[in-house]
């Protein structure tokens, strides 16, 4: 398939970074960076495109990083640590 009409298949959005394609697995959503430029300093910024979260004994997912800000908000607020360093859920 081409990548024109492989395209057709997102929604536009004005960064690349930002697209959503719904063929690439967890591992290449891990790597995929809405941001990776210099910004106005020279420090070299990068943001993921999708966070990948896994709560309790739930399969790992990807949240994107605009479409699913509120849940990963929520799963930011959920997660605690305990005095031993150990991730534990709310």
């Amino acid at each position: 398939m081409d990548n024109q009409s492989q395209e057709s298949n997102y929604r536009p959005t004005l960064n690349d970074g930002d697209r959503i394609d719904p063929t690439k697995s967890l591992e290449e959503k891990q790597k995929q960076l809405a941001v990776d430029t210099a910004d106005i300093t020279g420090e070299h910024l990068q943001v993921p495109t999708f966070f990948v979260v896994q709560q309790g004994d739930e399969e790992p997912k990807a949240l994107h990083h605009i479409r699913d800000a509120e849940e990963i908000s929520d799963v930011i607020r959920q997660a605690r640590m305990d005095e031993d360093g150990n991730r534990i859920w709310d």
